[in-house]
C-alpha cells in the first residue's frame, strides 16, 4: 500500500478548511436550534451535554493522540504487524471501556439527572446523547491511526460527512417533535449527533478497509492481545497525561451549569430565567466567539508531532520558527475576530439569533477571549514539548480560579458576572501556559508587530462603527449594514497590514515579515 505524506502546513491547510466547512454546517445548525427552541431549550441541551464527554474522555484514555504517535514512528520502520497491532489493542480497549461505561450512565441515568441537572426536563435530552460515546471512541482510534499516517483527507472528509447528516437530522428531528414539547426538540437535537456520528464512524470503517493495512498471514485478534501488553503500555505512556487533562475539563464541563445556575439563583434569579440565561451564554455568545479560533486548532493538531519532532532532534531553531508561525497566525486570525465581536455584538445576536439582549454578554467576552486564540497552538507547543503534566496543573489551576469567580461574581452581579468569571479564566489559562513555554525554552519575539496589529485593530474599529451608523442612519436593512460595514473594516484591516509590512504576498506564498 503506497502512502503519500502530507507536509505539515498542507495538512493544517486541509483541516481548517474541513473546519471551516463544518463551523459554517454547525453554525447554521446551532442557528436553527436556537431559533426553533430559544433560550430555553438551548439551556437544557447545554445542560444535558456535559456528561457524554467526560465519558468519551474517559474511555479514550488519551489513546488517540498515543495512536497516532505510534502509528508514524511505526510506519516510518516498516512495521506493518505492529501497526495492525496498535489498532486492535486500541479498538479493544475502548470498545470494552465505552460500552461499560455508558451502560452504567443508561442504567443510572435517573441519579445521575437528579445530581447533575438543576432542570429535569434535560432528562430526555441526557438520554438521547448517552449512546454516542462508544461510536465516538472507535472513530478517535481510527482518526489517530490515518492522522498517524498523514492521510489528513480522510479524516476532513468523514468530519464534513457528520455535519451534514447532522443538519439532515437535527431539521427532521427536531420539527418532528417540537409538538410534544421543547424536552423532547431538545432530545430529537441530541439524537441526531448519535446518528451523525455513526455515518462518519461507518465512512471511516470503509475508509481503512479499502486503504488500511492488509490482514498479515496467521494475525487473529487473541494474538494481538497477548502479544499487546508491551503496545498497551506504549499506549499508556503517552496516553494517560492527557487523560487527566480531559478528565477534569470534563468534570468541569459537566458541573459548569450547576454552577452557574447555583449562582444565578444566589443572586435571586429563578430556575427558568437562569436556564433561559444560561442558553444565551452558551448557546448564543460561545459559538460565535469559537468560530474563528478553527484555524488555530487545526494548526495545533500538526503542531504537536512537528514541535516533537524538532525537540527530538535538538532543532531549536526548528522549534522557535514553528512557534512563531503559530503564535503569528493566533495573531493574524485572532485580531479582527474580536473587533468583529465587540463591535458588532447586538447586531450579531439579533441577526442570528433574534437575542440582542446576548450582545452585552458577547461584549464583555470578546476581549477577554482575544487570548483563547494563542492558548490551543501553546498548549499543543507544550504536548510537543513532552510537558504534558505542566498543561494539566496550568489547566487545573485556571480551572480552579474561573470556578470561584463564576461562583462569586455570578452571585453577586448575576449573569454578568459568570461572563466576567469565564473570561478571567480564559486569560489566567493562556498566560500560564505561554509562561510554561518561557521557562522551558525561553519565548523570543519582537514587541513591534504586536504594536502593528494593535493600531491595525483600532483603525479597524473606528472604521466599522463609523459605516455601521452611518448605512443604519441611510437606512440601510440590518443585515446589509452588518455585511458591508464588516467587510469595509476587513479591507482597512488587512490593507494596513500590508502598508504597514507586517503582511507581504510574495512568491505566490503569504509570509508574515514578523522577526522573533
Amino acid at each position: 500500500m503506497s502512502q503519500h505524506g502530507q507536509s505539515f502546513m498542507k495538512g493544517t491547510l486541509v483541516l481548517s478548511v474541513a473546519a471551516f466547512i463544518n463551523r459554517i454546517l454547525g453554525f447554521i445548525s446551532g442557528m436553527y436550534i436556537a431559533r426553533v427552541l430559544g433560550a430555553e431549550g438551548i439551556g437544557i441541551l447545554m445542560m444535558a451535554h456535559p456528561l457524554v464527554p467526560l465519558v468519551i474522555t474517559i474511555t479514550e484514555l488519551g489513546l488517540p493522540v498515543a495512536i497516532s504517535k505510534l502509528v508514524a514512528e511505526a510506519n516510518a520502520r516498516g512495521e506493518r504487524m505492529k501497526v495492525r497491532r496498535i489498532l486492535h489493542v486500541s479498538l479493544a480497549v475502548t470498545s470494552v471501556l465505552s460500552v461499560a461505561l455508558t451502560t452504567v450512565s443508561l442504567l443510572g441515568s435517573e441519579w445521575i439527572a437528579s445530581i447533575l441537572l438543576s432542570d429535569q426536563r434535560a432528562y430526555y435530552a441526557m438520554l438521547a446523547i448517552t449512546p454516542i460515546a462508544p461510536i465516538v471512541a472507535v472513530s478517535a482510534v481510527l482518526k489517530g491511526y490515518f492522522r498517524g499516517m498523514q492521510q489528513m483527507k480522510t479524516i476532513a472528509a468523514s468530519d464534513v460527512l457528520e455535519h451534514t447528516v447532522q443538519i439532515a437530522c437535527v431539521l427532521a428531528l427536531v420539527h418532528l417533535l417540537l409538538p410534544y414539547g421543547v424536552a423532547y426538540a431538545a432530545a430529537g437535537a441530541m439524537a441526531a449527533s448519535v446518528v451523525s456520528e455513526a455515518i462518519s464512524l461507518l465512512f471511516l470503517v470503509t475508509s481503512y478497509k479499502l486503504h488500511g493495512e492488509s490482514k498479515m498471514p496467521g494475525e487473529t485478534w487473541a494474538s494481538h492481545l497477548k502479544q499487546g501488553k508491551s503496545t498497551l503500555g506504549e499506549l499508556l505512556q503517552i496516553g494517560l497525561p492527557t487523560t487527566g487533562h480531559g478528565v477534569i475539563h470534563s468534570l468541569y464541563s459537566t458541573f459548569q451549569p450547576l454552577l452557574i445556575t447555583t449562582s444565578l439563583a444566589l443572586a435571586g434569579i429563578g430556575t427558568a430565567l437562569a436556564t433561559k440565561q444560561f442558553g444565551m451564554l452558551a448557546g448564543y455568545a460561545f459559538p460565535l466567539l469559537f468560530m474563528p479560533s478553527f484555524i488555530t486548532q487545526s494548526l495545533s493538531t500538526a503542531l504537536i508531532p512537528a514541535i516533537g519532532e524538532a525537540a527530538a532532534n535538538k532543532n531549536s531553531l526548528l522549534i522557535h520558527e514553528r512557534m512563531n508561525q503559530a503564535m503569528i497566525l493566533g495573531l493574524l486570525i485572532g485580531a479582527p475576530a474580536t473587533v468583529i465581536l465587540y463591535v458588532w455584538a447586538t447586531p450579531l445576536t439579533t441577526l442570528v439569533y433574534h437575542a440582542p439582549e446576548a450582545g452585552v454578554l458577547l461584549k464583555i467576552l470578546a476581549p477577554m477571549f482575544f487570548l483563547h486564540y494563542f492558548d490551543a497552538p501553546l498548549h499543543a507547543i507544550l504536548l510537543g514539548l513532552g510537558r504534558a503534566k505542566a498543561t494539566l496543573w496550568n489547566y487545573v489551576v485556571a480551572t480552579l480560579f474561573k470556578s470561584v469567580s463564576i461562583f462569586v461574581f455570578g452571585s453577586q452581579y448575576g449573569i454578568i458576572g459568570v461572563a466576567y468569571g469565564i473570561g478571567i479564566g480564559i486569560v489566567l489559562q493562556t498566560l500560564l501556559n505561554f509562561f510554561s513555554i518561557s521557562s522551558s525554552i525561553g519565548f523570543y519575539w519582537s514587541i513591534r508587530p504586536y504594536v502593528k496589529v494593535a493600531i491595525c485593530m483600532i483603525l479597524m474599529m473606528i472604521c466599522g462603527n463609523w459605516t455601521y451608523h452611518y448605512f443604519v442612519s441611510n437606512g440601510m436593512p440590518q443585515l446589509w449594514c452588518v455585511i458591508t460595514s464588516i467587510v469595509c473594516s476587513l479591507f482597512l484591516y488587512f490593507a494596513t497590514l500590508v502598508l504597514t509590512g507586517t503582511l507581504n504576498w510574495k512568491n505566490t506564498r503569504l509570509r508574515f515579515s514578523i522577526p522573533w
